[in-house]
């Protein structure tokens, strides 16, 4: 096993080819695809008989010169322009058919390719925070792409080239020894037996090589995906040519093991253009002898040539079809590997939707550590009734962004629970309990869309009208007509061409739009200037009338009129209380009220 950049692992050895192949039938036997069951058996068999007319065409030929040899050009019996005619057609069947089966069969691969990589995203999607925390988007989405296309590949090639390659040999072999006699055949088995031998096992020589070349591939890949969708934060610290480098030098050490796996193919190629040669070569002084003493006419050797001919020319990509058939295991295992994880927080077998009466919420004794952590929460109970505005403030690493990932359930409390509604949330299913939650976050990225399917993306089916209600709640409803595209304007990669205020109204519209019962503010406000921040205050103080609020505060400015609130400090509550009640304290709370005071009258 070898470490991934995505921060997993990754099979960098071939695997049991019978287990990729059970897992192929496997999933063209899924009801999605029934319907292509009836092309499959089809396609299948009109490439059986493409290789007979392949194996057929040279005997027409050689019967040809044959006639034409011993003068019976217009004979009834053996006539040369009979056979040139049943010749071409033969030749022509054999190469058209299997032009017509790819066209016919396309549908199918493609098919399957769909509903495979469609299942592994939607699986990668259903993982936990932690799995997608650990992992690079782009090393994931390469896993994905390379077994998807993988299993399309050995379709292709199993079904199509290798295994009726074999059957032509089979044939031909028989075909041979019935017209031209034994030996001849012999030679042509023997020269496809040395050639598959030679080619396996330089093959795997290259495999070593080729994985080695896979791993750098990926490092590069995730390096220039991680890069771009950073660009701003490169641009920041005038890294662009630190990047470069970095870039610079992942691409040299692809390129070191890209041309050693490129110079073993050519010695691999000219291995097997010696074996082929040296056996047509054998094949025609063989029959030459024969024809001299007069047991072969001078077509049969030709036929004998071409039909030879016809078998090496699909070996001709053996080498690459059996390092592909071995890449493309390993690329089809990572991909059910990646299939196979069970998601650290996952709905119970007889979990039931969430039934929201008022939006209470509740943590019971609740404990939480981060990997790597001692703690981040320690035993932590608290109560927010319905309807009623919760402020949590604390110290850098208090837990308080924590909180937040234990209510929407992105992580599960090593003890404890917490309850909605007197509900506790890990009986529930994830998805009914987020419909029930609205989150802004303190950062708000955006898909790089138009505004509108951000505004609506917590409910697609959302018409103008309620999206532009929902960004008028948001403070946001000028903005959209200032622009010359309205809803129409594309936000860029992350939201980027948004300012961060923009961004920050954007998110909040659209969990109003969702009409969340509970709205969870994450430091909606603590990256925002004081002009900015009043006009995003306006909007939640109207986005949380009527809801069950919980703020994650950087600023106490903007929870002051909070129902309650709790300080956290080294993942405990230390106080609780109203802010008046909290400064009259003089403790933990009192002390970060005076800083930030003080703060606002210096850059004041």
């Amino acid at each position: 096993m070898a470490t991934r950049p995505d921060g997993g692992t990754e099979k960098s050895v071939p695997v049991p080819f019978s287990r990729t192949l059970r897992r192929m039938i496997k999933t063209l036997w899924r009801p999605e695809l029934k319907i292509w069951r009836v092309r499959m058996i089809f396609a299948f068999s009109v490439t059986l008989l493409a290789k007979v007319f392949e194996v057929a065409s040279p005997v027409f030929l050689g019967e040809a010169i044959n006639a034409l040899s011993n003068g019976n050009v217009n004979s009834a019996g053996v006539s040369f322009m009979g056979m040139i005619f049943a010749f071409g057609i033969a030749r022509f069947m054999g190469n058209a058919i299997p032009q017509g089966r790819d066209a016919f069969f396309v549908r199918v691969t493609q098919s399957m390719n769909r509903v495979i990589a469609r299942e592994a995203f939607l699986h990668a999607q259903r993982q936990s925070l932690h799995f997608h925390l650990t992992r690079r988007a782009g090393a994931l989405n390469r896993v994905i792409e390379r077994g998807s296309g993988a299993m399309e590949f050995l379709l292709r090639f199993l079904v199509f080239n290798i295994g009726p390659t074999f059957v032509a040999l089979g044939l031909a072999a028989g075909v041979i020894t019935w017209r031209y006699g034994m030996m001849p055949a012999v030679i042509a088995v023997a020269t496809v037996v040395l050639y598959v031998v030679f080619t396996v096992r330089v093959t795997e020589w290259r495999n070593r090589l080729r994985r080695d070349m896979n791993v750098a591939d990926t490092e590069l890949k995730a390096i220039t995906m991680d890069t771009f969708a950073n660009f701003e934060t490169v641009k920041a610290f005038a890294s662009e040519e630190r990047e470069a480098e970095r870039f610079n030098s992942s691409f040299g050490n692809f390129m070191s093991h890209y041309i050693r796996s490129m110079k073993s193919m050519y010695a691999m190629n000219a291995g097997q253009e010696f074996i082929m040669s040296g056996g047509l070569l054998a094949v025609a002084l063989i029959a030459g002898s024969a024809v001299a003493r007069g047991q072969l006419q001078v077509g049969d050797v030709t036929a004998i040539i071409l039909m030879m001919a016809n078998i090496y020319r699909p070996l001709n990509i053996l080498g690459f079809a059996w390092r592909e058939i071995n890449q493309s295991s390993v690329d089809v295992e990572n991909l059910y590997d990646l299939m196979a994880q069970t998601p650290d927080v996952r709905d119970d077998e007889d979990a039931q939707d969430l039934s929201v009466s008022g939006g209470e919420i509740s943590f019971e004794n609740v404990a939480f550590a981060y990997q790597g952590r001692d703690r981040s929460l320690d035993d932590v109970s608290f109560t927010v009734p319905a309807g009623s505005f919760l402020g949590v403030v604390g110290p850098s690493g208090a837990g308080k962004s924590t909180l937040v990932k234990l209510m929407f359930r992105f992580y599960d409390p090593a003890r404890g629970c917490v309850r909605i509604d007197g509900q506790d949330i890990a009986k529930v299913r994830q998805n009914s309990l987020r419909d029930a939650l609205g989150l802004v976050p303190q950062d708000v990225t955006l898909f790089n869309d138009t505004l509108r399917m951000n505004l609506a993306y917590a409910r697609p089916d959302a018409d103008d009208a309620l999206i532009l209600e929902a960004a008028q709640k948001a403070q946001l409803g000028a903005f959209i007509e200032s622009l010359p595209q309205g809803l129409e304007t594309v936000v860029g990669e992350r939201g980027l061409k948004l300012s961060g205020g923009e961004r920050q109204r954007v998110g909040l519209a659209r969990a109003i739009l969702g009409d969340p019962t509970i709205l969870v503010l994450d430091e909606a406000t603590s990256s925002l200037d004081s002009t900015t921040e009043e006009d995003v205050q306006i909007a939640l103080r109207e986005a949380a009338r009527g809801r069950t609020t919980v703020a994650i505060a950087h600023r106490l400015s903007t929870i002051v009129e909070a129902d309650r609130i709790i300080v956290l400090e080294d993942g405990k509550i230390a106080e609780s209380g109203t802010h008046q009640s909290l400064i009259a304290k003089q403790g933990v709370y009192a002390a970060l009220w005076q800083k930030q005071v003080r703060q606002s009258k210096q850059s004041a």
